[in-house]
């Protein structure tokens, strides 16, 4: 086991305001980041909403169930008020209960109940930030940017990134979103990349041929057909309608081309849309698929897709993507840029042509994508591993709580390099 640097073990309080664990997202960072946490020594309690699945070895407090809402799993909505309610009370009757170090919150629900009772109780707090609250908002249309609630939600989304002592960014990107859009400062916040798990995720030939070959015909996929993989949510801004009318475009070239689409939720509809673009019969819906199970069923691709549109949020996926050494056709992005660098294949942002074609270069050229493969999968292992992430985390706990910490230098000088223009 890793020990923390300096040999103390913290209590951590993690509060995640999401139906924890749903295969998918900030779900994944968040199981991740305990994982991580606990290998080095740390205890965490991770307090979420009711519905959700339990993972062996982690230590999972939830709330109470609401009566009329027993299903809520994905999305913006206003059930989440009573949901967020439930988590407070929940939060506040295990801080009263028990002892902790810091509270370590997600997203803005999470922050904002973090805030007000570590406030409270004299515990310090820390903001894992994966993305604008409001912005994500109007990705999922639950909100519109012209609406009187927007302002409000805006406010209080500016407050609570001005309060929070210490800010957690999962890309340089959200970081610049922090600094530009919401004017933070700088110096309160560090970024902790996505990562991935590299032992995990890794090339298909590190996969038995025939465990392959069954779940190939599982899933319905002929002999030697060629794979295009997708995994994560099915919905708008994650460009589900662009892969479905981009894969119109692909079955007009190649008679051997199938997609594999591994998400939820609104399966059926997608189905739909398939079903009337004519592309049902290449297009394998599998529903979600387990955390657990993900790596075997990308290890059928040729190729991964990662249509996002979102310009706000993190793209987790595309690690998993590299880790396992597949080349990666993503939306042009500053997140999309910042994973797969130089080795990525980036189509225009929200075009059906562009998408079409770059998958379908791919596709006629194997070297080519053996080539990128390889180049995101050492980009994977060299930059984004959790057992990095789990120093800086200590490190950030150690600056909340006030205890010295081994950097190459002071938050306030790396700050001021990164965004001079914001230093007065």
């Amino acid at each position: 086991m890793n020990k923390p640097n300096d040999e103390r073990p913290y209590r951590i309080l993690m509060i995640a305001p999401t139906s924890f664990f749903a295969d998918y997202g900030c779900h994944i960072r968040i199981l991740e980041e305990t994982r991580t946490l606990q290998q080095r020594g740390h205890a965490v309690t991770l307090v979420t909403y009711r519905n959700g699945r339990n993972l062996p070895g982690i230590d999972i407090r939830r709330t109470l169930p609401i009566p009329w809402r027993q299903s809520y799993e994905v999305g913006s909505s206003r059930h989440k008020i009573a949901f967020d309610a439930l988590l407070g009370a929940k939060t506040l009757n295990l801080l009263m209960r028990q002892r902790f170090d810091v509270i370590h919150t997600h997203l803005h629900e999470g922050a904002l109940i973090g805030l007000v009772l570590g406030r409270l109780f004299g515990i310090p707090v820390l903001f894992d930030f994966q993305g604008s609250l409001t912005e994500e908002m109007i990705d999922h249309h639950f909100l519109r940017r012209e609406s009187k609630i927007h302002t409000l939600l805006r406010r209080l989304e500016t407050w609570i990134d001005h309060t929070s002592p210490l800010i957690l960014t999962s890309s340089a990107n959200a970081e610049r979103i922090l600094v530009e859009q919401f004017q933070s400062d700088p110096a309160r916040i560090r970024s902790l990349q996505d990562c991935v798990n590299t032992d995990e995720f890794r090339p298909a030939a590190a996969f038995a041929p025939d465990e392959l070959a069954r779940l190939r015909v599982q899933l319905g996929i002929p002999a030697g057909a060629k794979v295009i993989v997708y995994l994560g949510l099915l919905a708008e801004y994650q460009g589900t309608p662009h892969l479905l009318q981009a894969m119109q475009h692909l079955q007009a070239r190649h008679e051997d081309v199938y997609l594999l689409l591994m998400g939820f939720p609104d399966v059926e509809y997608y189905q739909q849309q398939a079903a009337a673009l004519g592309v049902i019969e290449r297009v394998i819906f599998t529903g979600r698929v387990f955390y657990e199970e993900a790596a075997r069923h990308l290890a059928l691709g040729q190729v991964a897709v990662a249509p996002k549109l979102s310009l706000t949020e993190g793209a987790g996926k595309l690690l998993n993507y590299m880790a396992m050494g597949l080349p990666t056709v993503a939306f042009d992005t500053p997140v999309a840029h910042e994973y797969l660098g130089m080795s990525g294949l980036y189509a225009k942002l929200g075009s059906v042509e562009s998408l079409a074609s770059h998958l379908n270069n791919v596709l006629e050229d194997p070297l080519l994508g053996e080539r990128l493969g390889q180049q995101l999968r050492q980009r994977a292992v060299d930059h984004f591993q959790w057992q990095r992430a789990g120093a800086q985390l200590e490190a950030a706990y150690a600056t909340l709580c006030d205890e010295p910490t081994v950097c190459d230098e002071p938050a306030a000088s790396q700050a001021a390099q990164r965004f001079p223009s914001h230093q007065k």
